[in-house]
C-alpha cells in the first residue's frame, strides 16, 4: 500500500446536515458525548488490530473525537456532512500534527469513493441519524475491499418487547432532534455480502450494540 491519502473518485456537493441534534446540542455534544462513547469506541477500534499502512474510513467522523483511537501507522479518512463539525475535526488534526488523518465533506448514503477503497470501514452512532440507513450500510460495504472489516456501534431497537416499548416512547422527541430509536439491525443487514463476525452489547444494560463483520 502506498502512503498517499485516499481521496474521493469524484467531487459531489454535499447537502447541509439536516439534523438539529448536532446544531442545537453542540455544547453538550462536545463535553458529554465523548465521555459517554469513548470506552466502547476505543475497545472496538483496538479489537480490529489495524496493521501498518492499512486504509481506514470512518463514516460520520463528526468533530474527530475518535481519531485519537486509531493507530498512527494507518491512513485514516473521515467523512461527515456537517461543515461545522469537520472544521473542528480539521483543527484537531492540525493541533495534533496528524499527517495520517484527513477529513472530507460527504454524504454517508452516497460515498464518492471507488469500490474496495478501504481495508476497514467504521461508523459510530451515525446510522440512526441518516435518512436512509440501509443505503449507508450498502455504501460502507461497497467501499470496503473483499476480506476487509466493518465495525459499527449504534443503538438499535431492542429485541426485548418491554425495553423496545420503553425506548420507543421517547421516539417523538428524538425524531425531532434527528435521531431515531426504532432502527432494527437485522433490517439494515439484509442481503449484504458480509459475514457477521460478532454482535454484542458492551454490557448487559447497554443500549448500544457492537457489530463486527467481514466483507465477502
Amino acid at each position: 500500500m502506498g502512503s498517499t491519502t485516499i481521496r474521493p473518485k469524484k467531487k459531489a456537493e454535499p447537502q447541509p446536515h439536516s439534523s438539529r441534534l448536532y446544531r442545537e446540542l453542540a455544547p453538550a455534544y462536545r463535553v458529554v458525548w465523548p465521555a459517554l462513547v469513548r470506552g466502547r469506541i476505543l475497545d472496538g477500534v483496538r479489537s480490529l488490530k489495524i496493521p501498518s499502512q492499512a486504509r481506514v474510513l470512518e463514516v460520520g467522523v463528526g468533530t474527530g473525537v475518535s481519531l485519537d483511537y486509531y493507530p498512527s501507522h494507518a491512513w485514516i479518512t473521515g467523512v461527515d456532512l456537517s461543515d461545522d463539525m469537520l472544521a473542528e475535526a480539521r483543527e484537531r488534526i492540525r493541533k495534533k500534527g496528524w499527517e495520517h488523518c484527513t477529513v472530507e465533506p460527504m454524504n454517508a448514503e452516497q460515498l464518492t469513493f471507488a469500490d474496495s477503497s478501504f481495508d476497514f470501514v467504521t461508523s459510530f452512532h451515525t446510522i440512526s441519524v441518516v435518512s436512509n440507513p440501509r443505503a449507508m450500510m450498502r455504501e460502507m460495504v461497497r467501499v470496503c475491499r473483499p476480506g476487509g472489516k466493518l465495525l459499527l456501534i449504534n443503538h438499535f431497537r431492542s429485541e426485548n418487547p418491554l425495553i423496545a416499548r420503553f425506548i420507543d416512547s421517547a421516539g417523538n422527541l428524538t425524531k425531532r432532534l434527528g435521531w431515531r430509536t426504532d432502527l432494527e439491525l437485522d433490517e439494515i443487514l439484509q442481503e449484504l455480502p458480509i459475514h457477521l463476525d460478532d454482535r454484542y452489547k458492551p454490557n448487559p444494560l447497554s443500549l448500544f450494540t457492537v457489530l463486527k463483520a467481514t466483507v465477502d
